[in-house]
């Protein structure tokens, strides 16, 4: 090993792994003092921003895929994203998710790593279909080796979408805004909730990545052990984000047939939508929406 390789290792030496307990969203902010400048004058104030991290997913012991994500709420990260990329159908297929900070010899954090201990069947699979990919907020494809990992297929049938009106959208996006802590301090994220039929908010996730959020929502709700099929007859899924083709995807490998977003969609996202029978919705702000796929109800 030439001296240079030997120098450039010594450089990037880590110290011992740190347990680390996992933490709510509202917990993964950094406060900084900064120079605000406003109608002419300049002041110095503290801010506050989300953290974003590279956050390792570590099955038996093998590295298999990092994602640069808010550093919360990672068990259900752990168990969302192995569900909806097909490494696990079932909540039992997880034996037990650990995080584990890795620091600097200065102790500044550099990364997470979650090691999921995952049944012995899936991690035969895993290994089988194993892909070496670096993944990027808003970028689902980062390692694909072929078109065929592109879509993936639903695994369950879906139920019979819950039937929304447009009241039932604001009702929900007015409840949301008073759930998104990480949101309302930092100004950086992306929300993805459960609503009910009546526009309740039931669980809301937050993320820097819109991705990340919805795999934590999923995460969330598949270590509650809920029942999809039961679930999607009365509950459906808004995101503050754009309804890219993924964003689709992932709620069809939960069962789920409604997704409703702040932001627009892509033509691939209404196509798979189209496929999938989903309820697309876009631009969704109080009093007016765009209905790229499926049908609204009409408020009686």
């Amino acid at each position: 090993m030439s001296e240079a390789i030997k120098e450039a290792e010594a450089q990037c030496r880590l110290s011992a792994y740190q347990e680390m307990p996992m933490q709510p969203a509202e917990q993964a902010v950094t406060t900084l003092a900064v120079t605000r400048w406003r109608q002419g004058e300049v002041t110095v104030v503290a801010d506050a921003l989300a953290q974003e991290v590279p956050i390792a997913f570590v099955y038996n012991g093998i590295s298999h895929v990092v994602m640069m994500a808010t550093p919360a709420d990672l068990e259900d990260f752990a168990y969302g994203f192995s569900f909806t990329e097909g490494i696990i159908t079932a909540r039992k297929q997880i034996y037990g998710v650990e995080a584990k900070a890795i620091e600097d010899d200065d102790g500044q954090l550099q990364g997470i790593e979650l090691h999921i201990e995952l049944a012995t069947e899936q991690f035969v699979l895993l290994k089988a279909q194993r892909r070496n990919l670096t993944g990027r907020t808003g970028c689902g494809l980062c390692g694909a080796e072929s078109l065929q990992q592109v879509f993936k297929h639903p695994g369950m049938t879906a139920s019979a979408p819950t039937t929304l009106d447009a009241s039932v959208i604001a009702t929900a996006l007015a409840g949301l805004q008073s759930q998104q802590p990480l949101q309302q301090m930092t100004g950086a994220t992306h929300a993805t909730a459960l609503a009910d039929k009546q526009g309740n908010i039931v669980c809301v996730r937050e993320d820097v990545g819109r991705h990340n959020a919805l795999d934590k929502l999923i995460g969330c709700l598949l270590r509650q052990q809920v029942e999809w099929s039961a679930c999607w007859l009365d509950h459906w899924v808004l995101t503050t984000s754009r309804a890219s083709y993924e964003m689709v995807q992932k709620v069809a490998m939960a069962g789920g047939q409604v997704l409703v977003a702040m932001s627009a969609p892509t033509a691939l996202a209404v196509n798979l939508a189209k496929e999938y029978g989903f309820l697309l919705v876009g631009f969704a702000r109080a009093g007016q929406c765009v209905v790229y796929s499926g049908e609204l109800g009409q408020t009686s």
